[in-house]
């Protein structure tokens, strides 16, 4: 929402006055005085005009979830438990899974409130990394590696995927590196070159790796370090 249609708004001002006021350097955002009537303000911040506070601003919440195996990536469900049943209840209401995992899979897993944020961490336009270790049941073919830097045809989408990078670990096991995250992308690709994947574990998110501390079922809040490197 604009900074003027906050004002004009909360203040019970016109959006004319609403902006005289902005203008004059009588409004605040975060605590750092702001003279742009069209700057865009989230839920988060703060807004205060001439010593009145029009919005506190909500407390931003991210985490880092080690996933365990058997556990739902959704907030509820009937039949089987959720990842949000392994945080505090007080931390539940308002979160939403940023990059899903499947239920077998395991690995890092980001819980936010904050769905811009959430969206530039997930979004395959945007192509941020995310690294996985991969477990196969057959032997994975030396021509895998070149097959998946060249992108994989997806029929159902009718697209390519990006371009990724596949580190060979063992003759069954591999690092993969890819750009998007698509719908269960990494197990249709292992299936387009005749493999499967029998163990999926994220390790990695654009600049935020999975905390090697953490054990599975464990969750922290993030550093604003890690934070920021997914606004940036």
């Amino acid at each position: 929402m604009k900074l003027s249609r906050i004002l004009s708004n909360q203040n019970g001002v016109s959006r004319k006055q609403a902006n005289r006021l902005i203008a004059a350097g009588l409004a605040t955002v975060n605590g750092q005085v702001c003279t742009d009537a069209a700057t865009e303000v989230d839920r988060f911040a703060s807004v205060v005009v001439e010593g009145k506070t029009l919005q506190a601003g909500e407390p931003a919440i991210y985490l880092m979830l080690h996933k365990p195996a058997g556990y739902l990536s959704a907030t509820e469900d009937d039949e089987h438990p959720t990842v949000m049943e392994l945080l505090a209840p007080d931390l539940r209401p308002g979160l939403h899974i940023a990059g899903r995992l499947d239920r077998a899979s395991t690995g890092l897993l980001i819980l936010t409130n904050d769905g811009l944020w959430s969206r530039r961490l997930t979004e395959p336009r945007i192509k941020l990394p995310k690294i996985y270790r991969v477990s196969t049941a057959y032997p994975i073919s030396p021509e895998t590696a070149q097959r998946f830097a060249e992108g994989i045809w997806f029929n159902y989408e009718q697209l390519r995927t990006s371009p990724a990078r596949l580190e060979s670990l063992a003759a069954t096991e591999a690092r993969l590196t890819i750009y998007e995250g698509r719908y269960h992308q990494v197990k249709r690709m292992f299936h387009a070159v005749g493999n499967r994947v029998t163990a999926l574990h994220r390790e990695q998110m654009g600049a935020i790796r999975l905390d090697a501390t953490l054990p599975p079922g464990a969750y922290r809040p993030l550093s604003r370090q890690e934070t920021a490197g997914v606004s940036e």
